[in-house]
């Protein structure tokens, strides 16, 4: 296990991490957010629940899922992992960062951390990877959860933006409150304030020598992004065989129109809508997150 400590340097709560090995060798962070499982009698491990695997979106860690997975801890057992190229997961300087490596490295997770048949949690191209994953081994995943993130195919222009907007940044940041103004108020993409939006990038923060800076490379975050957003993802979205929430913010990326065709493209999609909420709506909106969450994870996992 690992003692993590907050960002004034107060020891938080106990964690455990496991590493996990991805494609080519690449060492993966994966985070247990609960307590380890109770053993049972002899030393070997009690009853552990069901395999959650929470993944995370471009630029997050597997830290922003740590109460969902706290949540989840009284009846599964959670895991957030650290996608490569985030978090404390290793990032190959030369990748690879393509679609097929990500899911591979979920693969990995899933098997190698014994969750199979997992649920899988997604934000984001998180939600992408996870989808992918169950197309390609529907006998790894019993369900999946797809949190605002789109089948379409965003184009050439929307990757112009995000490589604008990097440029943007002021870093480094002097401060952490700096870093929460910036992208919870004073980014000029925002056309209003967004507080929880402003911690999820505290988050992914760390402190050096001349100030705050991301702890992923912006360059890498751009390449990751190349390798899906000029291509549409329904046909895999098709091949999604078991149980699939389909969940959006009303202010969110993920229009209502498309989410709904995306419920229709799936086998068994289900959806679902938080009014006052946006992308980052697990953040913005925990309660009405998990009060869409539990019902649906109630009618999926074993009793």
């Amino acid at each position: 296990m690992e003692l993590l400590k907050d960002r004034m340097g107060v020891p938080g709560p106990m964690v455990r991490r496991i590493d996990v090995t991805g494609t080519g060798g690449v060492r993966l962070a994966a985070w247990e957010f609960t307590d380890p499982p109770k053993t049972g009698r002899g030393g070997e491990e009690g009853e552990r629940g069901p395999g959650v695997l929470l993944l995370h979106g471009l630029m997050g860690r597997a830290s922003h899922w740590a109460e969902t997975a706290r949540w989840l801890g009284s009846r599964c057992r959670a895991v957030g992992l650290d996608q490569r190229g985030h978090g404390r997961s290793e990032k190959p300087q030369d990748g690879p960062y393509d679609r097929e490596t990500y899911i591979a490295d979920g693969i990995a997770a899933v098997e190698q951390l014994g969750l199979a048949p997992a649920v899988l949690i997604g934000h984001s191209m998180g939600a992408l990877t996870a989808w992918q994953m169950a197309a390609r081994r529907p006998d790894l995943v019993s369900a999946l959860v797809v949190c605002d993130m789109r089948a379409s195919a965003l184009g050439a222009a929307s990757q112009q933006e995000w490589a604008d907007w990097f440029r943007s940044w002021p870093v480094p940041f002097a401060t952490l409150a700096d870093v929460r103004k910036w992208f919870g108020e004073d980014d000029p993409t925002l056309e209003r304030s967004k507080p929880a939006r402003g911690e999820f990038f505290a988050e992914i923060m760390a402190e050096r020598a001349d100030g705050w800076r991301p702890v992923f490379s912006r360059h890498q975050m751009l390449t990751a992004r190349e390798t899906w957003v000029h291509d549409a993802h329904w046909e895999d979205l098709a091949l999604v065989r078991c149980p699939t929430l389909v969940v959006r913010g009303l202010d969110g990326e993920l229009g209502r129109a498309e989410a709904q065709e995306m419920v229709r493209v799936l086998p068994h999609g289900v959806y679902a809508e938080i009014p006052d909420a946006g992308h980052w709506l697990p953040w913005e909106a925990p309660e009405e997150w998990r009060g869409v969450l539990g019902p649906f994870l109630e009618s999926v996992l074993p009793s």
